[in-house]
């Protein structure tokens, strides 16, 4: 059988090789991404934009993560599969966050959960920590809590921000988070908390110098134009394909090329005869 990656590899690995991160929220793109090795799933509650079409990740509630969790889970053997904790499923008290990020667990068959925000929720992390369940932190963009920053901006912009930054990461890793994901800082001051704490950094939009990277797996594959972040690296423009493909499939239908007779099926002469025919 395929060995699981776990929390004490993800630990180990800081400041002896780069971790791999990236989205999917269905079991064929978790059986595609397994393949290649990557080493973390994040079913992220960017599912609301990116595959239900709505306008922000505050639109999905703990029945759609569970459901495509356990998806992604199904289509895993080999790479940590990570639920991320919707909007008002971790923020209301420590027994919610609790109670769901046992359900990730127990019905979605996650391997660790996913929550945003820094020293606000400590007391959250250490509960999850303590009862078993590996959290990865979230802070800098949280896009659960971009309404108050005015929208999708780069954050930690200022010396007392950042310094807010380095502190929440701080109280993270002492919270007992596996790994925390930076989002949309400058490469300078993600370096900074990169040094500031003893477990991996996941940069998105954060510069090189995090200990890993995750990305949105329809932003790498070149599927999702509707908004494409600069820090966005594409390494396939599967949409043009996927529509030439379909378009060339409806033009065939349209002139009765397809289906030919190679893909239908046949009754022996002898049933047809049977028939009258």
């Amino acid at each position: 059988m395929t060995k699981r990656v776990t929390v004490p590899e993800i630990l180990a690995s800081k400041g002896n090789r780069k971790l791999s991160e990236l989205t999917a929220y269905d079991y064929p793109t978790a059986l595609l991404a397994d393949k290649s090795g990557i080493d973390m799933l994040l079913v992220g509650d960017s599912l609301a934009m990116v595959v239900l079409g709505h306008e922000d990740t505050l639109s999905v509630g703990m029945t759609e993560m569970l459901h495509h969790t356990l998806a992604v889970s199904r289509g895993a053997s080999r790479a940590m599969v990570i639920g991320d904790m919707p909007f008002m499923s971790y923020q209301a008290s420590v027994e919610q966050a609790l109670i769901n990020a046992a359900r990730f667990m127990k019905e979605a068959r996650a391997q660790a959960v996913k929550l945003e925000g820094g020293a606000r929720v400590v007391p959250q992390i250490r509960a999850m920590v303590e009862a078993g369940i590996p959290v990865q932190g979230h802070i800098g963009l949280t896009p659960q809590s971009a309404a108050q920053f005015g929208g999708f901006k780069v954050q930690a912009k200022t010396a007392e921000a950042a310094r807010v930054l380095i502190e929440d990461a701080q109280a993270l890793a002492e919270a007992g988070c596996f790994s925390i994901v930076l989002e949309a800082v400058p490469a300078s001051i993600a370096e900074m908390v990169t040094q500031a704490v003893s477990i991996p950094t996941i940069g998105i939009g954060a510069g090189p110098a995090c200990d890993g990277q995750v990305l949105v797996v329809h932003d790498v594959l070149g599927l999702y134009d509707r908004f494409v972040p600069k820090f966005v690296k594409r390494y396939a423009k599967l949409d043009d394909l996927i529509v030439e493909a379909l378009s060339r499939y409806r033009e065939e239908v349209e002139q009765g090329i397809f289906p030919g007779p190679e893909h239908g099926f046949m009754i022996s002469e002898q049933e047809a005869q049977k028939l009258g025919k």
